[in-house]
């Protein structure tokens, strides 16, 4: 028997299970999960940090739940708690509102109504349905925001619970693709991915996962090689592939080795057509030419990772743009969800590709920017352009 892997978390959509304290929360992540993954108890305020799960929703595919502690916290420690869960339900993609035993109040109905109108998708779970007496005002707000009736307790209801949850997902996983729209069935596709000090143990990197993975939906032909058998590779094919596709970090030795005829771009450049606002990063790269000596920088890694000397985002990243304009910078890095809310500060955000970050979260980040008027460019496209390339990888993508 096989097992198979889970997608990465920036591809599984993010559900929050959010509610007041003793609303049965962490009962329905498990009863969801059919498994122990929560700790239960009538001790108020018994989940502290948020517990993460990553669960196969047939058939909308995998998503990472998220029990939280109560919105009804007290204390200083309590206002922690629900700060830690307004941040989850800021990069949810659903939020699922358990409603306990007390039933509705007007602070609950307000939160649904503010989260409705901030674009949230919002699912209200009345749960202890085993037991509760029949509420007009509660069926009237589960009919409005189309929620469900459950028992954490006895699975009643559990079953429409995934149902309208699957639906919910299915509408919010049909977005862009990374693959440029020329690509057709029986094109091939050459993927240069170098194997280097910066590459995992083991591994290739997720978006030269998930770019392989497109090429094969699109029932065209990968064909993968790093940097020194590109020339190889590319004389060894009858005809040229209809896209070269590289790691940013070896643009320069890839460019000149492919013929302009071939069109060529990076996974970076290829992510952000996928996950991010395409114009609104590419426009970015126009502000490295106004940038001043001193000016502030904040350099946004996805994931967490080990910092060593070959770390793109602390050093090949800023030798590179101070090569490139002559210029001394100072720069703030932050990295997993450790984004910062103001930004005004910053005369240029440089952010990864994303790929270990979901969809909600990198459009919370790109509203923030706008919001803000601060311009923001990802390390692929800073790194084209400073090596004199941008225009050619984004000519056919943008």
């Amino acid at each position: 028997m096989t097992t198979a892997l889970q997608p990465h978390s920036g591809n599984r959509p993010v559900i929050a299970i959010i509610g007041n304290r003793n609303a049965g929360k962490s009962s329905l992540l498990n009863r969801l999960m059919d498994q122990d993954v929560s700790i239960v108890s009538k001790t108020l305020g018994t989940t502290t940090d948020a517990v993460m799960k990553a669960y196969e929703l047939i058939p909308a595919g995998a998503v990472t739940f998220y029990d939280t502690a109560g919105l009804d916290d007290e204390g200083d420690l309590g206002k922690k708690r629900i700060d830690a869960t307004n941040k989850i339900i800021a990069r949810a993609d659903v939020v699922v509102y358990v409603i306990g035993k007390s039933g509705l109040n007007n602070k609950i109905e307000n939160k649904l109504h503010e989260l409705h109108l901030k674009g949230v998708k919002v699912i209200p779970v009345a749960n202890f349905s085993d037991s509760r007496k029949e509420d007009k005002y509660l069926d009237a707000v589960l009919k409005l925001y189309n929620g469900v009736y459950v028992s954490a307790k006895t699975g009643a209801g559990i079953e429409n619970l995934k149902k309208r949850l699957a639906d919910v997902v299915l509408s919010i996983n049909s977005g862009k693709t990374m693959l440029p729209d020329f690509i057709k069935c029986g094109d091939t596709i050459v993927l240069v991915t170098p194997i280097d000090d910066a590459a995992p143990k083991g591994r290739m990197i997720m978006p030269e996962v998930q770019a392989l993975r497109e090429v094969l939906d699109a029932n065209a032909t990968a064909v993968v090689c790093q940097p020194q058998e590109l020339a190889a590779t590319l004389k060894s094919l009858r005809k040229n592939p209809a896209l070269v596709i590289t790691d940013s970090q070896a643009i320069k030795v890839v460019s000149e080795i492919v013929p302009e005829k071939i069109p060529l771009t990076t996974f970076s450049v290829l992510m952000a057509r996928a996950k991010w606002n395409l114009n609104q990063v590419a426009a970015g790269v126009h502000t490295i030419k106004t940038l001043n000596a001193g000016d502030k920088v904040l350099i946004a890694e996805g994931c967490s990772h080990r910092v060593t000397c070959h770390d793109i985002g602390r050093t090949l990243i800023p030798s590179l743009l101070e090569k490139c304009t002559g210029k001394k910078f100072d720069y703030t890095y932050v990295t997993g969800n450790d984004f910062p809310d103001k930004l005004s500060a910053y005369k240029l955000v440089i952010h990864c590709g994303g790929c270990m970050l979901n969809q909600k979260e990198i459009e919370r980040r790109l509203k923030l920017l706008s919001e803000q008027s601060v311009a923001v460019v990802n390390y692929g496209m800073l790194i084209s352009f400073t090596q004199g390339v941008f225009e050619r990888v984004t000519d056919q993508i943008i």
